[in-house]
This record gives C-alpha cells, structure tokens and sequence, in this order.
C-alpha cells in the first residue's frame, strides 16, 4: 500500500534530476576570436579566426552599380577555428564586411 505514496516523491526526483541536466551549461565549445578579415586576389574576401573552438563565416553586403537593384548579399562557407572562410564577389561598390561566429 505504501506505492501510492511513493509515486509522486519518485516523479519530483525524475523531474528535478532531468532540470538540472537541461540548465547545466557545455564548457566545451567558446565563440572564435582573434579573427581577421583580408582582401586577396581580384574581388576575393576572407576571414580566419586562430582563437576558440566554434567556426565562422564572411559576410559582405554590395551595392549595386544599378540603383534600382539594391544590395547584394555574399557569404562564404563555415570554417573551423584555423581554416579560411572565403568568397568571391562581383565588382560593385562594398557596404559592409562581418564575421559571423558559432559556437
């Protein structure tokens, strides 16, 4: 007869273990750092990171030399803290250059 009473302290146990396993934060991934942007080759841009553990990506916003088409968006492919993100871009006036970074 004592199941009853055991089944709702059981519950609070499971449900409390499970909380604290979902709050408890991943030390093992950090945000790169320590990156640069570099203008290489004709029209190629790239972004390298030597810090961290997480990747990272180059972003660039263009104008276009047309008025009426607007901004242009180019991105390269995520990289690893150590490699090279790069990509190329057609001859149109630079807005904007960024670094995007998980980790």
């Amino acid at each position: 007869m004592k199941m009853p009473k055991l089944a709702p302290m059981f519950a609070a146990i499971v449900l409390t273990t499970a909380g604290l396993v979902a709050v408890t934060p991943s030390g093992a991934w950090a945000v790169p750092s320590d990156c640069t942007i570099t203008f290489t080759a004709p029209r190629v841009v790239q972004s390298y990171c030597t810090s961290g553990t997480g990747e990272h990506k180059i972003h660039m916003t263009l104008r276009h030399f047309l008025p009426e088409v607007g901004l242009i968006p180019v991105e390269g492919q995520w990289a690893p803290v150590g490699g090279v993100s790069s990509t190329g871009y057609p001859p149109h006036t630079i807005e904007n250059v960024w670094i995007e970074k998980r980790g």
